[in-house]
């Protein structure tokens, strides 16, 4: 409860003068964009985990072997979370993941050069720090929550530690992808682009944490993906590269192109419209062109994996998943609904989603 709420006199902006005011909309603008980019990695978060899940299943009913020999079952499933940075960002994107994913503090570490003012993390029993290489080299994703300045040099300390199948995941949005990529000379790397309007809606709950800000049904659902709400709307890649993110996971775990398939529709398809069980064949489903091209779905044979796809082309290109997507608004708003179940939303239509597959979610 904010006791401040009703008393004007003691707000943050009762004291700047009239001519001043306009450029209180950046204040706005600033927690929007800190509430969409916390949105957005809880999301990402709760879709690998499941992934993790479905892919241990997987591996647990068909005995398929894994690269790395003998995996630790709890160790495998258990999705390991580094954030760089122990500022405002990291701050909050730490109590996000805590407590709306939910991530386990042992999952959960965080590298700053002030770790000393993490009290409260430690207390729950996440692990901070200052070793930047330490935590790459121990995490299945790491969020870059640094300035732009510090970028170049932790880049730098990280690189030889990064493996292949780490998702690098930045908010430093100074350093474009490419640069990005050159820095850690790593391709799985995702990156949400931000465009902000001039006019835009005062939705963001200046009052609010920002948990509890993201269990607020108007402000998440103008975190959608696809929802211009809020004035802030985010480069539909980035959920683009979510997909092949996906995709790069199941080829880490050997399982091929097939089965990959059938994990990615269970995955971001097991959300549904009542009307979909009657008319099943108007639902939307991954197929091989959907994320390959043509000529290549000819010549790869289905009992091997997907090739190992660069992420930051993904986000700055067109691909085949580009085109379907682009115009199939039946898959756009099975995207959305997903998105919405996610975080235990209903939709803004009157017809709720029904999950047709037993499918883990957080």
């Amino acid at each position: 409860m904010d006791m401040l709420e009703n008393l004007e006199s003691l707000q943050f902006d009762s004291e700047i003068p009239e001519e001043d005011r306009f450029w209180l909309y950046l204040q706005g603008r600033s927690r929007g964009l800190m509430i969409e980019a916390c949105a957005h990695a809880t999301f990402f978060c709760k879709v690998f985990y499941n992934l993790r899940e479905l892919l241990q299943k997987n591996q647990n009913s068909s005995s398929l072997s894994t690269k790395s020999g003998d995996v630790d079952i709890d160790d495998n499933r258990n999705l390991k979370v580094g954030i760089i940075g122990g500022g405002r960002l990291g701050k909050q994107l730490a109590r996000t993941l805590l407590q709306l994913v939910p991530i386990p503090a042992a999952s959960l570490r965080i590298s700053t050069r002030r770790p000393e003012v993490l009290a409260e993390f430690q207390k729950l029993g996440v692990q901070c720090f200052y070793h930047n290489s330490g935590l790459v080299g121990w995490a299945n994703v790491i969020f870059l929550c640094c300035l732009p300045s510090q970028l170049p040099h932790i880049c730098i300390q990280i690189q030889t530690s990064l493996e292949k199948a780490c998702i690098v995941f930045s908010f430093v949005a100074a350093i474009p992808i490419p640069r990005l990529k050159l820095l850690l000379n790593h391709t799985n790397i995702l990156r949400p682009q931000y465009h902000c309007v001039e006019d835009f809606e005062k939705i963001w709950g200046a009052n609010k944490e920002i948990t509890a800000a993201l269990q607020d049904p108007v402000i998440l659902r103008a975190t959608c993906p696809y929802s211009p709400d809020g004035g802030i709307i985010l480069n539909i890649k980035w959920l683009e590269g979510l997909i092949y993110a996906a995709l790069n996971m199941c080829t880490e775990s050997n399982v091929d192109c097939r089965q990959a398939l059938q994990l990615l529709n269970q995955l971001f398809l097991s959300v549904h419209f009542k009307d979909c069980m009657k008319h099943e064949e108007s639902c939307p489903e991954f197929q091989l062109p959907h994320v390959i091209s043509k000529s290549y779905v000819k010549n790869l044979l289905h009992r091997r994996p997907f090739p190992w796809f660069d992420l930051t082309a993904v986000q700055l290109r067109e691909t085949p998943f580009s085109q379907y997507h682009s115009t199939n608004t039946v898959l756009q708003d099975h995207l959305t609904y997903l998105y919405y179940d996610s975080f235990g939303i209903a939709p803004k239509k009157e017809e709720e989603p029904v999950d047709l597959l037993d499918s883990p979610s957080q």
